[in-house]
């Protein structure tokens, strides 16, 4: 039971109050009463104007509800005219080019790959915030990017089998990234820095430069044995390491132990999809370790191999670069934060009336709030070099909805004492609505966006359940050959490039959800690059130094140029819904549709609901771990609430289904002690009936979001089962 303390017109849960009040303020320069005050006031002025704008989804969703049923010969040219005319396809505003400004390198120059991590994990958000630099022999020896054929096999101790195939690996990139003039890397036994010119001795005798001297960014120790040597290549660096004494620099030629890459250039700090937050408790450890990424002192102590272990935050690196000055290179990943949308709410503050306040508004002011500390310097690093806060806007649909987040940032900088657009915004293209008006709702935040990026699997619940009453959606891994998929991810970064995003902001692309399948995101992720992204998420920091590689061998802003040449209208496609014309599955395919999906709801909703994990590596039907979070969650329920609607499927089938893969799910679980199964009382598992509620009642949900059934189902655990945030 909460206890609420009196802040202004607020009712503030005291552990958030307390917090706030001894952790946070201090250092910001706000006056608590001044603070909470004010608060108080931009939640009653604004919080009216966040419901119309609920109110007009609803709205949105019944009229379009109505025009299928009313239209089942369709009719394409008449459903567009409908869109017009409701609202829905907004007439486009004149071009302009996007005017942010004060943005920092990591997100206006550097293309790289980007983490997203649940903020409430201390350990994982630390482990992202210090994947800035990545081994990239770790990264090779311990995952499938490198063949285990030949007797190459990963386990056990060291294998130099494989260690030659790591280190073969590496000299070829460094061959093709910074390349050595009528040389290569594989037969360098020394290096030296001779008059600010790096020099390679080669195993002939003669000696080699880099192809492009520019590439040499400087090196650590001294200039005629360095420890280390930096390169640079598409504004990526490469850190070369030596130490004859290491068990690996004392095997190569050269003394080269590792090559380190920078790898992450940006992280997500994410509040949103992959956490688990549902009261003031919860909340709590989101801000409380997002305040310690940004005052620097954040640490994760764990076990591990029976060792007591305490994690901290990479301090910076220092290099003397080739002129003799000092050159500093950040430690970490520059992070943005995700808040929340604007749908739900929580219970951690209440307005004058008693009602809890919208959750995405509570973010907002306190993540912004937190991270005057870096701006202010009070801690031990700072997260930006430019005096910016990133923050990432979920689930917004259309223009109205981006206009009305900038007015929460206007006020918030009001309320904080910040200068007009330091609170920078990543609008994520993940509704339909917001992705057929892309253009306008950038143009609703065009001084201080920094971001936009698409999102499958968020995409596609949102696009079912819009399209609910057209008919039947094709089965869930079609998607991915729609002619609506591959409009949306084109025209996302033509609508980008078009608004002048090339040197001031990035063009994101969605996740590799298979952290186990390093060989195969090596071949398909490469296509975010070629399609014009300048980032795209990856799974874990092993991952990140594995497609840092593919920076190396594309350059961005090349692709960038050449697709802004070749823009064209992709409206059409992207109205095209994936209903099947005529659906004539068999029973077989029906069924494994159902198993795939319940399965997938059922691992991931036990582990939400019952243990407060928003995301984790799931164990699919075949046993293969998929990253989960609620956007994965969205997809499978609405897929079987639009084939039961439709009659594909009975209740009673997917009832059995449901039950047979809680079983399934089980026994996946077996080995933690904490879990509790859900097969042994299906009518008393919060879990199980949480998961009959996403898809029994998944056509009532709105815009098919998962949050409400997840929120209510979590409470009720912690009520019943007395426990704890994980």
């Amino acid at each position: 039971m909460s206890n609420y303390v009196n802040a202004g017109s607020l009712q503030v849960d005291q552990l958030l109050y307390e917090f706030i009040n001894s952790e946070v303020l201090p250092g910001t320069g706000l006056e608590r009463e001044d603070f909470w005050s004010e608060f108080g006031v931009l939640v009653q002025d604004l919080t009216p104007k966040n419901k119309v704008l609920l109110a007009r989804r609803d709205e949105i969703q019944d009229k379009l509800h109505d025009w299928h049923r009313e239209n089942k010969e369709f009719d394409f040219t008449s459903y567009k005219a409908f869109l017009e005319e409701l609202g829905y396809l907004e007439p486009e505003v004149e071009d302009f080019h996007v005017t942010t400004e004060n943005v920092d390198e990591e997100v206006a120059l550097q293309a790289g790959p980007q983490l997203v991590v649940p903020v409430n994990n201390a350990r994982y958000a630390i482990n992202a915030a210090n994947a800035r630099w990545g081994s990239l022999y770790d990264a090779l020896y311990g995952t499938d990017s490198i063949s285990e054929g030949d007797g190459a096999t990963r386990q056990g101790a060291y294998n130099p089998v494989r260690g030659e195939k790591v280190i073969d690996f590496g000299r070829n990139f460094l061959d093709q990234a910074v390349p050595l003039k009528d040389a290569s890397h594989k037969h360098a036994l020394k290096f030296e820095v001779v008059d600010g010119t790096l020099v390679v001795t080669l195993s002939n005798g003669k000696t080699a430069v880099l192809e492009d001297e520019s590439k040499f960014a400087g090196y650590q120790g001294e200039a005629g044995s360095p420890s280390s040597v930096l390169l640079k290549n598409n504004r990526l660096h490469i850190d070369i390491q030596f130490d004859g004494e290491h068990p690996i620099g004392a095997a190569d030629d050269a003394n080269v132990k590792d090559i380190v890459l920078e790898s992450a250039v940006t992280t997500i700090m994410d509040c949103e999809d992959s956490v688990a937050a549902v009261d003031a408790e919860d909340k709590v450890v989101v801000y409380r370790n997002w305040l310690g990424l940004m005052k620097g002192d954040l640490a994760a102590v764990f076990e591990k191999a029976g060792k007591t272990m305490t994690r901290t935050l990479n301090s910076d690196r220092t290099y003397s670069a080739p002129d003799g000055k000092e050159l500093t290179l950040p430690g970490r990943s520059l992070m943005f934060v995700r808040n929340v949308g604007h749908l739900m709410t929580n219970s951690s503050v209440l307005d004058e009336a008693g009602g809890e306040v919208q959750e995405g508004i509570l973010d907002t002011v306190m993540t912004s709030l937190i991270a005057k500390h870096t701006l202010r310097g009070t801690g031990s690093y700072q997260n930006t070099s430019r005096g910016s806060v990133y923050i990432v806007k979920p689930k917004m649909h259309g223009s109205d909805e981006v206009a009305f987040a900038n007015e929460l940032f206007d006020r918030v900088e009001d309320l904080l004492d910040l200068e007009r657009n330091t609170l920078k915004i990543g609008v994520m293209d993940e509704e339909r609505r917001t992705t057929l008006n892309l253009k306008n709702c950038i143009s609703k935040v065009k001084d201080r966006i920094v971001f936009i990026n698409t999102g499958f699997l968020d995409r596609t619940g949102d696009e079912m359940h819009t399209s609910m009453e057209a008919g039947p959606m094709i089965r869930k891994n079609d998607m991915k050959a729609t002619k609506w998929l591959q409009g949306y991810e084109k025209s996302n970064v033509q609508t980008g490039l078009a608004a002048g995003f090339q040197g001031r902001a990035q063009i994101g692309k969605g996740m590799w959800a298979m952290p186990d399948m390093m060989a195969e995101m090596m071949v398909q992720k490469i296509g975010h690059l070629k399609a014009g992204a300048n980032t795209a998420w990856v799974p874990s920091p092993t991952a990140a130094t594995l497609h840092a590689l593919q920076y190396h061998e594309v350059f961005v802003p090349d692709v960038q140029d050449e697709l802004a040449e070749s823009a064209s209208n992709l409206r059409d496609d992207i109205l095209t819904i994936p209903v099947a014309d005529s659906p004539d599955w068999s029973a077989e395919e029906i069924q494994q549709e159902l198993d795939n999906n319940a399965q997938g709801i059922l691992g991931y909703v036990v582990r939400w609901v019952e243990h407060g994990v928003g995301c984790s590596k799931v164990p699919d039907i075949n046993d293969v771990g998929l990253m989960e979070d609620r956007a994965t969650l969205r997809i499978s329920s609405q897929h079987m609430a639009n084939w039961l609607h439709h009659g594909i499927c009975t209740e009673d089938q997917v009832m059995e289904t449901l039950k047979r893969m809680a079983k399934v799910v089980d026994g996946q679980n077996a080995g933690d002690p904490d879990y509790r199964p859900m097969a042994a009382d299906y009518n008393n598992s919060v879990a199980f009936q949480a998961t009959c509620d996403l898809v029994f009642k998944g056509y009532d949900q709105p815009n098919g979001y998962t949050e409400p059934v997840l929120h209510r189902r979590r409470i009720e655990a912690k009520e019943k089962y007395q426990v704890k945030q994980s």
